[in-house]
């Protein structure tokens, strides 16, 4: 049993507190939000992440999970502390370390005994030497910092934490190193590696994951998009690329682009990081450029069926999450769409299990909302499905029918059949295939 905190309670810092603490450990979560903080001793959970809300309950009731807004007393007892802070993207594409290194200046200033100190959060190659100077400046015992960066995916955290398909630890310190194999060696049992490295690699592992993967998408979108010019089909090619282990299935699903917390800010923090080193990530400047156009790739597609006018126009939309299983909309394509439907004059109606409540801190009532997927479709002159939630991908075909005005489905996630759409009668347009009943009435 490791007796740990974890300064931050978002999205990395809760699923880190609450899977550790699943596994015996004693962890204390620090936040500076009074009310978010007395919202989670009352069992209230924050954020939404399928399975995450059983582990909160069953380790606040058992003890092993607590709460607190006060940094001295939350790691006075750690042994390990985990810091999972925002590094939201700057002006010029940089992460922005101050939310880390005001509390490593704090911390500086309060260690009383050796401690293992964490960069949990997604940060630039260089961060820990920036870490361990801004603690030394006023520490006065030893500590070590290491990198551990995570790699969880929104829909799937509590599974990722709690089976890993591997553990990097960077960190140039031999005791540190062996208390985070102790820690996560219940982690692994089934065999994956824990990965030692220095630092920096292990803070450039995670920037590199993420950008190959948001290229790996951004090329498949690149290939629906010359689908469409030529008449293929992009499903077939995905199909016949995919079955070549050296590719892989994974991550080549064409549609309307890739958005969330992680990738966008991670691909334009390692080309910025690039720049300072004198070197230009002519890639990633790429994939930045198509997948900010692909966001949008529908609108052409939507004007051009209404005749280039879509105003007035009643626009139902499916999905305001970036992907499903998640309230995430940070750089969720949804959002740019319903900006140029509305640019452009029509309303929209938009439905979405989770989501709802974060668009309308945005959007207020610039939209509407529905209760359901279905009363969204009500006297719509068409459908757009922007996240490819699971309920979406069964519906009743004969309700929407029958809601819409007109049976007219702009899919940016390929969620139906060609054959089946054009059988029922309905205007199907998707991503990279071809689009079905192209007659306009």
């Amino acid at each position: 049993m490791k007796k740990i905190a974890v300064v931050g309670t978002g999205y990395v810092g809760l699923v880190t507190g609450t899977c550790f603490a699943e596994t015996g450990n004693q962890v204390v979560c620090i936040d500076i939000d009074s009310k978010k903080v007395e919202r989670m001793r009352n069992g209230e959970i924050p954020i939404y992440e399928p399975h995450l809300d059983v582990l909160f309950e069953r380790n606040i009731k058992a003890g092993r999970l607590s709460f607190t807004t006060d940094l001295k007393s939350g790691i006075e007892e750690a042994e390990i502390i985990f810091l999972a802070l925002p590094t939201p993207p700057g002006e010029d594409g940089s992460a922005d370390l101050s939310y880390i290194l005001g509390v490593a200046d704090q911390l500086g200033k309060i260690l009383e005994d050796y401690k293992v100190i964490v960069d949990k959060s997604t940060v630039p190659v260089g961060t820990a030497d920036l870490v361990h100077e801004a603690i030394a400046k006023n520490a006065q015992v030893d500590f070590d910092v290491v990198s551990n960066p995570e790699f969880l995916r929104e829909g799937f955290a509590v599974d990722d934490f709690m089976k890993p398909d591997r553990v990097v630890i960077g960190s140039s310190s031999a005791k540190a190193n062996k208390i985070m194999e102790q820690l996560y060696k219940p982690f692994v049992r089934q065999g994956n590696p824990i990965i030692f490295m220095d630092e920096k690699s292990a803070e450039l592992t995670k920037y590199a994951a993420n950008s190959f993967l948001a290229t790996k998408i951004t090329f498949m979108n690149e290939i629906a998009n010359f689908c469409e010019k030529v008449g293929a089909d992009v499903d077939k090619v995905r199909i016949g690329i995919g079955s070549d282990d050296r590719i892989g299935k994974r991550f080549l699903f064409p549609g309307i682009g890739y958005g969330g917390s992680c990738f966008p800010k991670d691909v334009q923090a390692l080309v910025k990081s690039g720049n300072e080193a004198g070197f230009s990530f002519e890639i990633l400047k790429a994939v930045m450029a198509v997948n900010e156009t692909q966001k949008t790739v529908l609108i052409p597609k939507i004007a051009n069926y209404f005749r280039g006018n879509l105003s007035g126009k009643n626009i139902a939309l499916w999905g305001l999450a970036f992907k499903p299983d998640t309230d995430d909309i940070r750089e969720a394509p949804a959002l740019y769409i319903i900006d140029e439907l509305l640019k452009a004059g029509a309303t929209v109606t938009a439905f979405d299990p989770e989501a709802m409540p974060n668009v309308k801190a945005i959007l207020g009532d610039k939209i509407a909302y529905s209760e359901n997927e279905y009363d969204a479709l009500r006297g719509a002159d068409a459908l757009v499905i922007c996240t490819e939630w699971g309920i979406f991908r069964n519906p009743d075909f004969d309700k929407m029918a029958t809601h819409l005005k007109d049976k007219v489905v702009f899919d940016g996630r390929n969620l139906f059949d060609l054959a089946e759409m054009n059988e029922r009668g309905f205007y199907y347009s998707s991503i990279g295939r071809t689009s079905v009943n192209v007659t306009v009435s």
